[in-house]
Order: structure tokens, then C-alpha cells, then sequence
């Protein structure tokens, strides 16, 4: 049986933290790459620490996008996210470009040629969920961590709370009674601030947005609230800590609460089933729990680099009774083509729209009118309730 009380936590990391620069620069240099080409292709990583950018990878696209160009889209992107430090300032660090061609080999099995599709851009499996636990049909945990760093960092760049700085940390518990969450046990924030803001500040400066994020009446106990434990939190960003494109897959997906097939997303184009398979296992796995078919949604797929069509699909709908599981995987293979090229047109992928995903979250965010955050997208659900006569 499984268990039905427990407490399970999640964390998040905020646009300012190391790992998230290097996440935001990395995407923005996907994005001017697919605004100049929609078929090019893209795999850059990226490093920070003080006063130091470097980006590294391979991509194929036109030639006006020089190194002196991807060194603009990296200081902005930093300005963009609030960075103007005395060791890390988007005007005064060091940037080093190490980007070069795409490796033939890999063109020449992702490439489609002939009669051959389009294939995988690596061998791997992906994993996509949804669950019940919230309006956007994502696990609690790592949807509130995502909402008390989102709802700060809108103060700080609004200018309402100055003395924040661009680096944080949130990380939630929460009860489980009956398998569902009924409140927090502990809340811990540590964001960067000002030199001139105290501990005591600092944490008053938090609470709101930690009780207004919370449902009524789930906030923590006093002495379980955390906030900048160390008591400082003054040095912050990549002068604080090295970061590096692809190290929080976990913050980026399910909080831990699903399985994570391992690869990173940010900074590869939409033909590295790393992210887009990962984005339309996400989409299916949301419209079965939005149709109704199960309350908690797991799919997994997988593919051998240079392989149009998935190797396997599996759906697990955790116990529930409501449809047969194999022919749901039938049914959602018929409505979804789950090969790369499917993949990339079903969700229009092949634009510009990765940059907002390098924070707070890949999944959970509403689908946007230019196309952003297609996969959270809810239009398969008619059908799916029609296949398997659920009202």
C-alpha cells in the first residue's frame, strides 16, 4: 500500500542563483538563434563565477550571430536579471566565447535526409507528471517554493523592496494526510540582501510573501520558519559560488517528486529530446489528470540518437481504475506524435520562447500567447474524455 501521511519537501532557486544565470544565459542564446533561424541548432553551456562568463558548446546557424553577439546576449541577459556588483556586474566581467560548428557525426544522425525522419538529438528517457495537489496540476511543494521566490523577485525588480539582491533560495515541507498536503511543517528562505539589512529585517521583509503565496491557514510555526539561517547573506550570485548550466534539473521539473530521466534543458534547441521530449511528456501526462482519467499522471519515454520514433512509451496512472493504462498509451500515441520532428510541430517549438524557462520552473506556468509554455496547454482533453466516455 502506499503511504498516505508523511511530510515531503521541495526547494526552488531564484533567477539570480549561479546555476540559474548560467541557465538564463544559456537560453538566451537559443532564443537569438532560433529569432534568426528556426532550424538551427544549439548546445551551449555556460560558466560563471566572479566577474567571469564563459560559454562553451556547438551550434549550427547563420554566421551574422558572432562571438561578438553572444557576448551582448550574455550581459543582458545578467542585466536582466539585476546583476550589477562590484565582482559581478553584466558591464565589467570578463566574457569567453568557446562556440564552434555542430559536429558533422551528429548532424548527420539528427538531420532528416531521403526517406530518413528527423532523429533523436542523444539516446535517453524522459519522464513527464501531473497531479491533482494544485490548480496548475503540479506537485505543492515545488510549486509554492517556485511561487515565494517569484513573488520576491517581482518586489526587488519592481523597486518596492531595494535592498533584496538578485540571489535566493526557498524550500518548503509540507504534511500529507490521506496523500494530500494540508500545510507547511517549515519554510526556509536565505536571499541575498544589502549590507545594511539585519537579520530581523531581512525576515520580515520574506514573511508576506511566504503567507500570501500559502493557502489560509498553512503557514509553519514560528520557530519552524527560517529565514538567512547563517544570519548573512551579503556576498551572493557567482561571486558567492561558481554556477554552471544544468545542475538543477530537479527545481527545473517536479521538485522530486517525479522521476527525472537526468538531462538538463536549457541551452539546446527544441531538436534535443532532452527538453522537448521532457516538455511533451509533460503535456500528455497533464491532459489525462485534466480529463479526468487519473488523479496522479506518469509517462516515460525513450530514444536512441538518430531514431525518429520513441523506443518506448509508458504511463502509469498510480492505481487508478479508470482507464485500461495500455490503451491510453495507444490512445495518447494516436492524438501526439511522440517523434522528434512530431514533437517540436505538435508544440510549435522551433521559437524563441526559452529564456522565461530558466526560472522558476518548466512546468506549472500558464501557456502564453506566442507560443511560450505550449506544454502546459490543456486541448487534448475533449478528445480524451470522448475516447474513454468520461464526462
Amino acid at each position: 500500500m502506499p503511504k498516505t501521511d508523511y511530510l515531503f519537501t521541495s526547494e526552488s532557486v531564484s533567477e539570480g542563483h549561479p546555476d540559474k544565470v548560467c541557465d538564463r544565459v544559456s537560453d538566451a542564446v537559443v532564443d537569438t538563434y532560433l529569432t534568426a533561424d528556426p532550424h538551427s541548432r544549439v548546445a551551449v553551456e555556460t560558466l560563471c563565477t566572479t566577474n567571469l562568463i564563459v560559454l562553451a558548446g556547438e551550434v549550427r546557424g547563420p554566421d551574422t550571430i558572432t562571438h561578438a553577439t553572444l557576448e551582448d546576449v550574455a550581459r543582458a541577459a545578467v542585466k536582466a536579471i539585476g546583476y550589477e556588483q562590484e565582482r559581478f556586474h553584466w558591464r565589467d566581467a570578463e566574457v569567453i566565447i568557446h562556440v564552434h560548428s555542430q559536429s558533422a557525426d551528429i548532424a548527420q544522425g539528427v538531420d532528416a535526409a531521403g526517406n530518413k525522419d528527423e532523429g533523436a538529438g542523444d539516446q535517453g528517457l524522459m519522464f513527464g507528471f501531473a497531479c491533482t495537489e494544485t490548480d496548475v496540476l503540479m506537485p505543492a511543494p515545488i510549486y509554492y517554493s517556485h511561487a515565494i521566490l517569484h513573488s520576491l523577485a517581482e518586489a526587488r525588480h519592481s523597486g518596492a523592496e531595494p535592498g533584496l539582491g538578485p540571489d535566493a533560495k526557498s524550500q518548503i515541507t509540507l504534511r500529507y494526510v490521506n496523500g494530500r498536503p494540508v500545510g507547511a511543517t517549515s519554510v526556509v528562505v536565505s536571499t541575498h540582501h544589502a549590507e545594511s539589512l539585519s537579520q530581523e529585517e531581512v525576515r520580515e521583509i520574506v514573511r508576506p510573501h511566504v503567507v500570501n503565496v500559502l493557502p489560509e491557514g498553512w503557514m509553519c510555526a514560528e520557530d519552524e520558519f527560517y529565514v538567512n539561517p547563517t544570519g548573512r547573506f551579503v556576498i551572493g550570485g557567482p561571486d558567492g559560488d561558481a554556477g554552471l548550466t544544468g545542475r538543477k534539473i530537479i527545481v527545473d521539473t517536479y521538485g522530486g517528486a517525479a522521476p527525472h530521466g537526468g538531462g538538463a534543458f536549457s541551452g539546446k534547441d527544441p531538436t534535443k529530446v532532452d527538453r522537448s521530449a521532457a516538455y511533451a511528456a509533460r503535456y500528455v501526462a497533464k491532459n489525462v489528470v485534466a480529463a479526468g482519467l487519473a488523479d496522479t499522471c506518469t509517462l516515460q519515454v525513450s530514444y536512441a540518437i538518430g531514431v525518429s520514433k520513441p523506443l518506448s512509451v509508458y504511463i502509469d496512472t498510480h492505481g487508478a481504475d479508470r482507464v485500461d493504462e495500455e490503451r491510453l498509451s495507444q490512445v495518447l500515441q494516436d492524438m501526439v506524435d511522440l517523434s522528434p520532428r512530431g514533437i517540436r510541430e505538435h508544440l510549435e517549438l522551433s521559437r524563441p520562447i526559452y529564456a522565461r524557462t530558466a526560472a522558476y520552473g518548466h512546468f506549472g506556468r500558464p501557456p502564453e500567447p506566442d507560443g511560450g509554455f505550449s506544454w502546459e496547454r490543456t486541448d487534448l482533453v475533449d478528445d480524451l474524455r470522448a475516447a474513454f466516455g468520461a464526462s
